[in-house]
């Protein structure tokens, strides 16, 4: 526990530190079943770019009613709304066992959240004392800089703010783990934050635990970065989202949650609970979580930037990988910081083709509707036709023979896609008018719902001073303010991270003989988001399929790969030879991020599958080993 930690600030062994949620849909028994083991630090992760923009965007039209005197009754917290129901059970053991808490599920109300988890204490009869972090909400020093004539270029296009075309009514950067340790040296139990780094309470629980310079000790906080960043999404490190997903069919109902043994010099052991819970912890699961929302070789926070190319991983045991070579280098001068603005409304309608033909099928519905829609079209700032799946030759059943047409539309003005009825224009009109003159088998949704319009938001990314935050921890029990100044030693990095084709790739006729056939089928793959730029690592299992991987994917190959999904971006590559992994980052790839994107893939999650289904040449002998 912590009580075991010597004079001097370092511990007599490593930090154990349990991941207890990676977003706001994951388990609730986390923490619960956490703090029955032997931990020392449960963390977690509830934010993601969605819920910043939702929860902002919230929080300001809150402001605006309650000025307007037209608010009716006070809001709920804007925070996560599953997080007490986690916590409060837990709360006896961590009690009792000296356990210690930090979380970013604050949100946009942490100083309010912080409150209830002191309340629901207090109703328990424990004694544990609860501090926050706040100075992640930046609205006002953001206008104040525009203002001022910066001009915030974003980091998916490099264009500056005032070309995106939209009014920020909001604004909230990362914060890093420096606060947290703060929290945790000056007695805190509990620490409740807003948007820090996904990372940056495993950060903070070592900085405490070891007392870490933060001027120097980069290396071993570049570790517990990389630590943090391995746990952070719970258990996509214990088999989520896990390219050999099949083999663990056994309890895959319940994955177990991720455990880290922190070291002194920042390695880390990844393991997890066992309780009878499914999933594993190998170095498959380990380096497809590492390669998940990276953006290069470089991995920045705001505390430090750790170098990924020289990462190595080894299996010890069953379910625990140790996991080394993290190199730090001084943290950046900026931080990330999101900006949100309302975007318009957006509405879909869904019409179901079946059969034969399917693409002429398609094109008869859309040049209909494009009819119907006449001069509103130039109303629309997006207007989309996507024919989603497809009839495979001498269909079983009818269902696997049936595709959906999915008509996307956004707009600013709300009328052209307000609530329909028979007799009132809009979206809604235009396509149920072609019904009758529709194609052989046009046929209806039954949920009209969606083509009503919802508002969205827009979401831009890019970077602010740390000088410029007032990153401070909020001690309640003793009425005392701590500030956290950045660390003294930032330095200016570039927007784009180093980029290379392999070096020496190898001719890959010497494999021998090949297999066509999907590339998933020896390469596992993992992706995911940042606004609107796509990352994705693919790796091997095996070390003579290393030089194959890497002569085999190159630029210009993911390129073709990618096919009529390659929209003509920017495409950086690099490699982590350690973990037999070759990485892309696909930028400006997902129209423009969760919240506005008018893709089915609003998280980039699919990048990696989709690749994956694509053929290639595969080496027999590697087939010989079994897929993926």
């Amino acid at each position: 526990m912590a009580s075991t930690n010597s004079a001097n600030g370092h511990a007599k062994r490593p930090v154990r530190i349990a991941g207890a949620s990676g977003g706001f849909s994951d388990r609730q028994r986390a923490i619960k079943d956490l703090a029955a083991l032997d931990i020392d630090v449960i963390v977690g992760d509830w934010l993601s770019e969605c819920t910043m923009t939702l929860h902002g965007a919230q929080k300001i039209d809150n402001e605006r009613l309650r000025a307007e005197g037209s608010l009716m009754e006070e809001p709920v917290g804007l925070f996560d709304p599953t997080f007490m129901d986690n916590l409060s059970p837990a709360l006896p053991d961590i009690a009792r066992k000296g356990i210690r808490v930090a979380v970013n599920a604050g949100a946009s109300d942490t100083q309010l959240l912080a409150r209830m988890v002191e309340e629901e204490v207090k109703k328990q009869g424990l004694q544990l004392k609860v501090a926050y972090v706040e100075g992640d909400e930046v609205t006002d020093t953001v206008n104040r800089l525009i203002k001022q004539g910066e001009p915030f270029p974003s980091l998916m296009t490099g264009e500056n703010l005032k070309d995106w075309g939209y009014t920020p009514i909001y604004a909230q950067c990362y914060l890093g783990g420096a606060g947290i340790a703060e929290a945790l040296r000056s007695g805190a139990d509990i620490v409740v934050c807003g948007r820090v780094a996904d990372a940056a309470p495993a950060v903070g629980a070592g900085m405490w635990w070891y007392g870490w310079d933060r001027q120097k000790d980069f290396d071993q906080i570049a570790g517990s970065l990389i630590c943090g960043h391995l746990i952070e999404c719970a258990a996509y490190v214990t088999g989520g989202y896990y390219s050999g997903f099949k083999r663990l069919m056994d309890k895959c109902e319940n994955l177990g949650f991720p455990i880290a043994e922190l070291n002194p010099d920042g390695s880390c052991i990844i393991t997890k609970e066992e309780n009878g819970t499914g999933g594993e912890v190998s170095v498959g699961t380990v380096s497809s979580q590492l390669l998940y929302e990276i953006q290069g070789p470089l991995y920045y926070g705001s505390d430090v930037t750790a170098v990924l190319e020289g990462v190595k991983m080894e299996q010890i045991a069953d379910n625990r990988v140790l996991v080394t070579g993290v190199k730090g280098l001084p943290p950046p001068r900026t931080t990330k910081v999101g900006l949100t603005a309302v975007g318009g409304y957006q509405a879909e309608f869904h019409v179901y083709l079946c059969g034969i033909d399917l693409e002429a099928k398609a094109e008869w519905v859309e040049r209909q509707i494009r009819h119907s829609a006449g001069d509103a079209v130039k109303e629309l700032s997006c207007f989309k036709f996507s024919l989603n799946g497809y009839c495979p030759d001498n269909p079983r059943n009818q269902d696997v023979a049936t595709v959906d047409l999915r008509i996307f539309v956004q707009t600013r003005n709300k009328k052209l896609v307000s609530k329909s009825t028979l007799d009132v224009p809009g979206f809604n009109r235009w396509c149920m008018d072609n019904g009758l003159q529709g194609c052989p088998g046009w046929t209806l949704g039954n949920d009209q719902r969606q083509s009503e319009g919802k508002i969205y938001y827009e979401y831009y990314v890019t970077l602010l001073p740390q000088s410029e935050v007032q990153h401070r921890v909020v001690l309640p029990w003793d009425s005392r303010v701590l500030d956290i100044p950045p660390c003294g030693n930032t330095v200016d990095y570039p927007r784009d991270q180093p980029s290379y084709d392999t070096k020496d790739p190898v001719d890959l006729s010497k494999y021998g003989h090949t297999t066509r056939g999907p590339l998933g089928w020896v390469v596992g793959g993992r992706s995911g988001d940042k606004a609107s730029d796509a990352n994705v690592g693919f790796y091997v299992r095996h070390d003579d399929e290393w030089d194959w991987l890497r002569s085999l994917l190159s630029i210009d190959k993911v390129k073709q790969l990618l096919d009529e999904e390659y929209k003509g971006g920017k495409i950086e590559r690099f490699e982590i030879p350690g973990i037999r992994a070759v990485h892309f980052l696909l930028r400006d790839h997902l129209d423009r991020g969760f919240n506005s994107t008018s893709t089915y893939d609003t998280l980039g999650k699919n990048v990696g599958e989709y690749l994956r289904s694509k053929w290639v040449n595969i080496p027999n002998k590697f087939l010989a080993r079994g897929r993926f």
